[in-house]
């Protein structure tokens, strides 16, 4: 990592609209309101919220958010509320919606910007869910840089078939049972009507649940954001505490770049490794990095990884859910256990006002089946992999903890798609054989254009029984809730000439998950003449945001961030 890039300095206060004579227009408007002389003087805590009525993880945000401005009121604080959009990417997945799912993250980082400026608050209180909602405020607290704190909705309680607890990546798979065969109707019917039975994020180690527990360990939200169920009085209490929270980090002048610092960012790392986090986690930390002025670089992850063992196998690694990890003593409890290796920087301030060191201290784990103790781990390396070799120069990614140990290495000859709904039709159909790798390729950041999550996909092959048997690489991504020898993120991608626009059906590829490489079985002069004879495709979407994105987005490893051409 290294902090190269300079972000600009905002300076806000809510003086601006409100302190003397000057400023009685933008009163008369607060008056509009109804907001008094005694409202005014306090400091204005913007609380942005995600709450609608189509994500299931941002149906009891309105709760959560009611218990926030009374916190903020009862510390001394005026709440004012405004919106951030949310896109469900269960509802989303498999159809073109899914394209408007990634680049969500930017448009709830702009106008969480354009409004916090607009109206010049004082501090901020963050209440997202799920899976872009929570990187992109992220990165919007990172670019305001005023005191800020994130208070989520909380994970779903898992569901229950046949007695077994189950989560929303049974239900995909389960649809790739079906299609093959291999359940009846009535069983499907019984996964759909039981996988989710509460509102709040998909219940397993999925992007959601991902991103709200590496947010407590980056320092930006309190004890149990990530793992306190979205059902329980608890996390009333917890938007509370936030809301009384945040006047102290006002009153403090405590920022998130004097959090988010690089070493937090390597924190976050780490414990991804130890967690088992979605692959996405590996888009959303460099573009937060980025907002933060820190250069993310993935080189590093691997590194981290060789000496980080992982110690959670929550679905769809495993059997176990957010519940259990709560109960066995949430994030602090994992970060007490793998600092037993000296693999935290604990001396970094949070937005408790403490430090990590002080923060974890006497966070027991109260449960070694759930969270394993550092001298009995899962494995002795991280969660995820990051590959490299001749079909993913700039890198791909892979959740190495969710493959079988015989996917770990595989050969076979390749499969190639230029998009999802092709894929999908061979697999379904039966016509991807046991050690073929199925290549999904123009489903990037700009091909896609919005890099499409492959969760229909993997399920499908999970669903068939060739989890064990088949790999799938692509310049797209996976949903946390996918399992098996799935390689995403390639980059350079193929919209843009990358190797994988290059690779052929039967050429031979190579993966070795456990020496970090992913090569095809070309030479250098065969690749150079095939890149010889390529073309550019036409752009998909020539129109709209969609568009506009295309023409900005960076490619995966450096996590998909906008930059302006210059």
């Amino acid at each position: 990592m290294n902090n190269t890039i300079v972000r600009q300095v905002i300076l806000m206060n809510s003086d601006l609209i409100h302190d003397g004579a000057k400023c009685a227009p933008q009163r008369s408007l607060l008056r509009a309101l109804g907001m008094t002389d005694e409202e005014m003087k306090k400091p204005m805590v913007g609380i942005v919220s995600s709450f609608n009525e189509i994500v299931p993880g941002h149906m009891n945000i309105d709760k959560i958010v009611e218990a926030v401005k009374l916190g903020v009121a009862m510390a001394g604080g005026t709440p004012v509320v405004f919106p951030a959009i949310a896109v469900c990417d269960g509802i989303a997945m498999g159809h073109q919606g899914m394209k408007y799912s990634l680049v969500t993250r930017d448009l709830i980082a702009d106008s969480t910007e354009c409004m916090a400026i607009a109206h010049a608050f004082d501090a901020l209180v963050m209440v997202p869910n799920c899976d872009k909602n929570v990187p992109g405020l992220l990165m919007a607290a990172a670019r305001l840089n005023i005191p800020t704190i994130f208070v989520s909705g909380g994970p779903m309680l898992a569901g229950r078939v046949k007695g077994c607890k189950t989560s929303l990546s049974s239900m995909f798979e389960a649809t790739g049972s079906y299609a093959a065969g291999k359940i009846t109707a009535e069983e499907l019917d019984e996964y759909e009507n039981k996988v989710c039975p509460t509102c709040g994020s998909c219940s397993g180690m999925y992007t959601a649940n991902s991103m709200n527990c590496l947010t407590e360990v980056l320092g930006m939200a309190l004890r149990g954001n990530g793992t306190i169920p979205a059902v329980h009085s608890e996390r009333i209490r917890l938007a509370k505490h936030a809301g009384m929270k945040i006047m102290e980090l006002y009153e403090k002048n405590i920022r998130p770049r004097d959090i988010m610092t690089e070493d937090a960012f390597r924190n976050a790392l780490t414990m991804d490794m130890a967690l088992g986090c979605s692959t996405n986690s590996m888009l959303h930390l460099p573009a937060i990095a980025h907002e933060c002025g820190i250069e993310l670089n993935l080189d590093i992850a691997n590194d981290i990884s060789s000496h980080t063992p992982n110690l959670c196998h929550l679905a769809p690694a495993g059997r176990t859910y957010m519940e259990d990890l709560n109960e066995a003593g949430g994030i602090y409890a994992v970060m007490n256990e793998i600092n037993k290796l000296g693999l935290l920087k604990t001396d970094l301030i949070t937005c408790t006002g403490k430090t990590i060191a002080e923060n974890i201290a006497g966070c027991i784990n109260k449960d070694p089946e759930i969270i394993r103790t550092v001298d009995n781990p899962y494995s002795t390396t991280g969660g995820i992999a990051v590959l490299r070799g001749n079909l993913a120069p700039d890198s791909c990614v892979v959740k190495r903890s969710a493959v079988a140990p015989e996917m770990l290495r595989h050969t076979g000859p390749a499969r190639v798609f230029d998009c999802e709904e092709d894929a999908m039709e061979a697999i379904n159909g039966g016509k991807i054989n046991d050690g073929d790798v199925v290549v999904i390729r123009y489903e990037g950041p700009k091909g896609g254009p919005g890099m499409r999550e492959m969760l229909n996909p993997t399920s499908a092959i999970m669903g068939r029984g060739q989890g064990g048997t088949v790999a799938l690489i692509t310049d797209g991504r996976f949903s946390g809730a996918t399992r098996g020898a799935s390689i995403g993120h390639v980059s350079p991608e193929a919209a843009v000439g990358g190797p994988i626009a290059l690779i052929k059906d039967g050429d031979i590829i190579d993966i070795d998950i456990n020496a970090n490489t992913l090569n095809v079985r070309l030479t250098d002069e065969e690749l150079a003449a095939r890149r010889a004879a390529w073309t550019p495709r036409e752009p998909k979407i020539t129109t709209g945001y969609l568009a506009r994105y295309a023409s900005l987005v960076t490619s995966g490893n450096r996590g998909a961030i906008l930059e302006i051409k210059k």
